[in-house]
């Protein structure tokens, strides 16, 4: 069963109703307890940083988030959903992110002529061989619809890059971390093909270990 994290910011259902076309389970919730006992959990956004983040907090969602993470679990961040998981966002203000990872998230600084959100389809090229994406095909197409963007610390976290007016992080992994800035759920077969990856990663793991 994979957990989605509900703190009244994403798509959550379309995120849901994609895990389950690909033949996983999923559930919503907001249950700090279940959250931190998941098997699997992503974490989906959409809307200001400085927002999502006093929302977690108020639900005191934030520690057992960084716990999943930390316990080695499989994780998924989605869009605002990467974001997160940085240490400052600069959207409309500074403000603390989950500092999961090192960097900062922000705004699009275009040529003219660029506008701002970055949104709709663009292609992205591989940085890393992240074990979600073995079924996705070389320099795919997927969907993003955002105005600010990651910026890691440390660039070897970077599974897949895009452009737009500029390089920029489009994914990144770390161990059992895997964030996208585009959306998967809306990504037609690539970005189903990824979901269907992140809900099997459990099952590769339990192979490996018998």
């Amino acid at each position: 069963m994979i957990t989605i994290v509900d703190y009244q910011m994403g798509n959550l259902r379309s995120v849901q109703k994609g895990i389950e076309r690909v033949g996983g389970s999923a559930q919503i919730s907001s249950d700090p307890g279940q959250i931190a006992g998941a098997d699997q959990l992503i974490l989906p956004g959409v809307g200001a940083f400085g927002d999502a983040m006093a929302e977690i907090n108020r639900r005191d969602l934030a520690q057992p988030i960084r716990d999943f993470i930390a316990s080695g679990r499989p994780f998924l961040g989605i869009c605002l959903g990467l974001q997160l998981l940085f240490e400052r966002g600069f959207e409309h203000g500074e403000y603390e992110g989950l500092g999961v990872l090192q960097g900062d998230v922000v705004r699009f600084e275009l040529p003219s002529g660029m506008k701002v959100p970055h949104m709709g389809w663009n292609t992205v090229s591989r940085c890393s061989d992240a074990p979600i994406l073995h079924g996705v095909t070389a320099s795919t197409h997927f969907y993003f619809v955002h105005s600010y963007y990651v910026r890691p610390t440390d660039s070897s976290i970077v599974a897949l890059e895009c452009d737009y007016g500029g390089p920029f992080c489009a994914m990144v992994w770390r161990d059992n971390l895997y964030a996208t800035q585009f959306h998967p759920e809306k990504s037609q077969t690539d970005g189903l093909k990824l979901l269907e990856a992140f809900s099997k990663l459990n099952e590769q793991t339990a192979e490996v270990n018998t």
